[in-house]
Formats: C-alpha cells, structure tokens, sequence
C-alpha cells in the first residue's frame, strides 16, 4: 500500500525504505561519478543498500586518476573518455590494482588508443566452440534466477521478482560479499544491466529472453561463436493431472511434460539453425535416461534407441542429480550415479552398439555429465556428499570401463551451487573454511582445495590418493584418465569477475593435473546473456604470477585459450582443417545465410514455432521396438550385403525311425 506522506508516482512512494533509511540514500544516477564498471551496490528499493566498501573507494578512486590523465591528453572531457573503450580499460587497471593481482590482461596504451584495445581483445580468428547453451520452449516464459543473478539489483530483477540475491545466503551457501565487496555484483555490465535486457522478456519464439530467436540473436549475431551444443535438462518434476505436489515421473512422458526443452525439440532447433545458416552451427544432445524401466518405456519402447532413431543425438547430456533413472517399468523414477552396473551401464551399451552413428556424429561417444553446482547437504560428510548429488566418487570406474567414451564433466564438478563464496573461504583459510582446505595428491603435491573440482582434476590426472578427501569414498586414480574433460559452464560467469582468485586456483588446477587438452569452454548461455563477455573475460583473464609460482601452476597462455576455447571441441566432434577456422575468417566453412533474418521464420504457428509449443515429441509416437527401419532390420540387411545365405538349420526333433 502506498504510503501516503509521500508524493504519488515518486520514486519514494514505489520504494520499501522507511523515511530513516531514505535519509542516507540517494537516487543512483545523481552519483556524480559513473563508472564503465560499479563501484558500490545499487538498490531496487527493495533492500537498504551496503555502504561502498574500502575496495570499492579505491577502485573508483584510481578509475578517477586514470580517467583525469588520460583525458587531459587525449583532449576529451572525462565523461566521453569513461564512455569508450579507455575507460574499460582503465577500470580493469584499477581493478588488478585493488586486487593487488594481475588478473586482467591490460597495459595502459589501452586508455589511449582503441585499436591497441582490440589488440587485447580476443583476436578475430579464434575459433569458439560453446560446448553448453541452452534453449527454453516457447510454451514456457517464466523468469529466471540464474540470470537475476548474473544481472544484479535492478528494476529488470525487480520485475521477474528477485529483491536480492537469489543464492547468496540460500541453499546450502554461506552469506556474505563477494570479492569487489558486495553481496549481488553485476557480472557483466556491458550487457546485462539494471534496466535491461528483460527477464524474461516477450511470450514469442522470436523475442522471448530464452527463447530460439534470442538464442540465434546473441550467440552468432552478437558474438563470434562458430559452433554451440544446444543442451536439455531432464531434472523436471512431474505435476499431477489437477495439480498436487511435484514429484518424480514414472514414465518418459511425464518426465517429457515438464522439461525445459526435449531431446527432440533440441533437434528440431539444430536443424533449424543449420538450414537458415546453410552451414553447422548447431549441435544437439539426446538425454540419458538410465534404468531397465526406460529400455521399455510404455510410449517409446526403448527410448535411447528412440532418440537415435528419431533425434540423431550429436552427443549425450545427464545429470546424476535430475530424477531420470528408471529401475522397472512404472517405478517412480531416482538420481542415479555414473558406476551403477544395473542402472548406468545398459544405457551405455545401447549407446556403444549404435557406433556406426560415428559416421555422421563424430561426437556420439561424448558423454556429458552435470556434476556440481549443488551445495544443500554435500558438505564434507554432509548427507547429499554423493555421486548422485555430484560429487566425483564414480568417475574413475565408470572411465576406466568404458574407454571408448569421452567423459566432459559439465560445471568442471565445482560444489558451490553458483556463489561461490564457500570456495573463497576454503582457498584462503577464512572464518567459515572446512577441512581440508588443502588436497595432497599422491605425487605429495598439495594445492587449495576446492570441493570436488580438485578431487576431479586429481582422478582424472592420475593423481588421486583414496582418503586425501576424508569423507570420499572414492578409490585412487592411478593412471591418468585421458578420456576425461572439465567443462567451465557457470563455473568460469560465477567466478571470474566476483571471484576472480578462486577462478585463478581452479584453472590453475585443470591445466596441472588435466592438461590444456581437456579443458572445453562452454557459457551456459542464454542464462547470463549472450556468450562473449565470458569469450572476452577468458581471453583477458591471467593467473596472476604470485599465485601461479606458489602453487605450481602452469600458465594460461594464448595456445592454450585457443585450445579452451574451441579447438579442443573440435576434435571431439571430428571437426577438423577448414571446418575448425573462425566464422569469417578465409577458408572456414560456417556461414551467417538467413540467420540474421530469423524473426520472419519463425512466427507464430511456423512449423519450429509449433514444435516448441508442443508436447516435446512428434505425435502419434510410434516405439523404437516397431520401427520398420530398426536395428534389427539393418542388420539383416548387412547380413544380406555380405552375402551369406539363409541358414536352412533346423532345432528341434525329428522323427528318423518307423
């Protein structure tokens, strides 16, 4: 109810402050310094505002300094050189500064001239693979946490209903500030801001925030990706018919009701994309569903073979923590873990007998696992510390038997369900830290130790020694694991500006005990915005020299961010000379065709727009088991090819005797 001592329609009547609190607050653009980067916390209105910290003074004090020299030569006013490209520049000088580290690459000729920023910048002809995107069917439009995360305190988090910071202090996180000082930091100011763009924005294909169009806008219109996965995530609740409490599904077609996006709404927007590009822009996931139950599903029959037949996977997404995993037909469906034998291991043999999908998906063997981002109980001896919840106890079996798979471990395996606040507290030793805050591997080399990720680097490395994570039920890792890959969706946005020395010490570890070889980068777009601020944050990012000799850690170098970013991703999915050259640049085989059109291809009641507002399935459904051109009936085909002939043998009895 509005209060009626104040003025109707000012900006004191929308906000929640008492008058007492007004008194020490003022409207944020009457601050007379605005910087390219904040420099204290902006309130919505919702939630008093934390005083600029000491970090933040001298931040925006030495952005003044720098602004005031560099403007005065160039013969500028001070606000026109904060509003170009020097004044970016002089904020990550100010920032390395307040950090006392180098985190960012930048020399001080940047504030001067714009072309020798571009020259930091990341160069034209690096190719970007984004081995994590995500896409939300038209028929869902609701606002998103993730992204007011990404985006701060604003009137756009404001209006998608998020008064503060939605994981900061919640589920399983400690509260408190992050590295620049404060509890809700923009992560990327040049695109997400207070104002915009919406959460989530209009109820089209077209224009909806996280919708197809939007998804084709920001990553190959606005940024230099040439080649993105488009994921799915199968951790839906079911809702029963009439409404009621969610709950696990107990068939693919409950569990297909509530997802975000199918396996096959996934493939229909890879094709999509490719035909308006008229080159492979686009590659899709199928989804893992284990368990005996979903090899004979009531609707779909076998529904991995479904997906083969139907989706034509590029790869495989799964997620140990969604309730996927079917033990017997009709059984409410479970978490499951990577080892499971009777669960897990099924649904990797229909995958293996399918190889001859190798041909055309190079990819098919790439198993792609969401491990992490989950903090409510996995504590060291927490109840949920568990394969299940994401931790790595199951890597080294499920790997080792299954050599011919490619395992990328999504979210590099980080605990901290994205604030990564707890992370901080453990490297530094800080009031909150849980032991171990050190992991010795078993070559007697010690490194922080960041929950999971550093138990993952170390088995995949070789290096793992049973009981160095106390409450691990995880068995040594003896030889190095070559088939396994840390993918940086999230991991690398959550950390890289908020907390840039916890991102320091974990690429830092990947790149010890796992090689720039086994490092894929992946965004997590469109969640955060479009991909290439984290393209250019990567690009700029260095692990600072105190921290890389301390601790042994090799350096993050051109060659091996060329690797991250893309080429190592390109070699897992077979794309190789012309076909692993940026877009643009001569000789590279992707094209931009239609796409900058796609608005006018996908209006409403356009044959994708039907698709992403229907059920997630082509309807009648016909099951994998009847499909009159299944496995079975290829492989009398090939029995046939090879030309041998009908068997005439017969079992059974004869009568050879009166």
């Amino acid at each position: 109810m509005a209060d009626p001592t104040r003025h109707p329609g000012s900006r004191e009547e929308d906000a929640w402050l008492s008058d007492e609190q007004l008194e020490h607050c003022a409207p944020a653009e009457t601050e007379p310094f605005q910087s390219p980067v904040p420099t204290r916390m902006v309130s919505n209105g919702e939630y008093m505002p934390y005083p600029q910290t000491r970090q933040q003074q001298h931040v925006e004090h030495r952005i003044k300094e720098l602004a005031e020299t560099a403007s005065k030569k160039l013969g500028i006013s001070r606000r026109q050189f904060l509003e170009g490209t020097g004044g970016l520049a002089a904020s990550f000088i100010a920032i390395n500064e307040a950090f006392g580290s180098p985190f960012f690459k930048v020399s001080p000729v940047e504030m001067y001239e714009p072309a020798a920023y571009a020259e930091q910048g990341t160069p034209a002809d690096v190719f970007v693979f984004d081995d994590q995107t995500h896409i939300v069917r038209s028929s869902t439009n609701g606002p998103n946490g993730l992204r007011a995360l990404a985006q701060g305190p604003g009137p756009v988090s404001e209006g998608a209903g998020y008064s503060s910071n939605p994981f900061n202090g919640t589920g399983g996180n400690p509260a408190g500030v992050d590295e620049l000082g404060s509890p809700w930091t923009d992560w990327n100011p040049a695109q997400l801001g207070p104002s915009s763009p919406p959460n989530s924005g209009p109820d089209t294909t077209a224009l909806g925030e996280f919708h197809l169009g939007q998804y084709i806008n920001r990553m190959y219109l606005q940024a230099q990706t040439s080649v993105s996965i488009i994921s799915n995530a199968n951790i839906a609740l079911f809702t029963p018919p009439g409404g009621g409490t969610p709950g696990p599904a107990s068939n693919i077609t409950q569990s297909l009701v509530s997802e975000i996006l199918t396996g096959y709404q996934t493939s229909q927007c890879r094709d999509f994309i490719n035909a308006l590009a008229g080159s492979t822009r686009a590659l899709a996931h199928g989804q893992i569903y284990p368990g005996p139950g979903n090899l004979a599903d009531p609707a779909f029959g076998d529904y991995t073979q479904w997906q083969i037949e139907f989706c034509q996977p590029d790869s495989w997404k799964g997620y140990n923590v969604a309730f996927a995993a079917s033990i017997s037909p009709g059984a409410p469906f479970t978490m499951w873990r990577l080892d499971d034998e009777k669960i897990a291991y099924p649904i990797y043999g229909i995958i293996a007998q399918n190889k001859g999908q190798l041909r055309k998906h190079p990819g098919f063997f790439n198993i792609c696992i969401h491990k992490g981002l989950s903090a409510a109980g996995t504590q060291p001896g927490g109840p949920n510390n568990t394969p299940d919840y994401g931790n790595p106890d199951d890597i080294v079996k499920a790997a080792t038997n299954w050599p011919q798979f490619n395992w990328v471990i999504y979210h590099a395996c980080i605990r901290p369900s994205f604030w990564m606040l707890q992370a901080l507290q453990d490297i530094e030793n800080l009031p909150g830290a849980m032991a171990p805050t050190l992991l010795r591997d078993s070559y007697g080399h010690s490194v922080p130790n960041i929950r999971w990720s550093t138990q993952m680097a170390q088995i995949a490395g070789g290096r793992y020694q049973s009981g160095a994570e106390p409450t691990s039920n995880s068995p040594s890792s003896h030889d190095r694991l070559r088939n396994v890959y840390a993918e940086l969706g999230t991991t690398m946005a959550s950390m890289i500006v908020t907390f840039p020395t916890v991102w320091a010490h974990l690429i830092g570890q990947l790149l010890y005990y796992m090689g720039e070889d086994n490092i894929v980068f992946g965004s997590d777009s469109l969640w955060y915005g479009g991909p290439q601020w984290q393209i250019d944050a990567l690009w700029r990012f260095q692990i600072p020299d105190q921290i890389q000799d301390k601790w042994n850690y090799p350096s993050l170098d051109d060659n091996a961010k060329r690797k991250i970013l893309g080429l190592n991703s390109a070699r897992l999915y077979g794309l190789q000379g012309r076909t692993a050259r940026a877009v643009g640049t001569r000789g590279s085989a992707y094209k931009q065709g239609d796409l900058p059109d796609y608005a006018s291809f996908m209006q409403p009641g356009s044959p994708i727009d039907t698709v992403l507002h229907g059920p997630g399935y082509p309807t009648p459904i016909t099951p994998a088991s009847l499909l009159p051109d299944d496995n079975f009936t290829k492989m009398r085909k090939d029995y046939a090819e090879m030309g041998l002939g009908r068997s005439n043998t017969r079992f059974g009895w004869i009568r050879n005797r009166a």
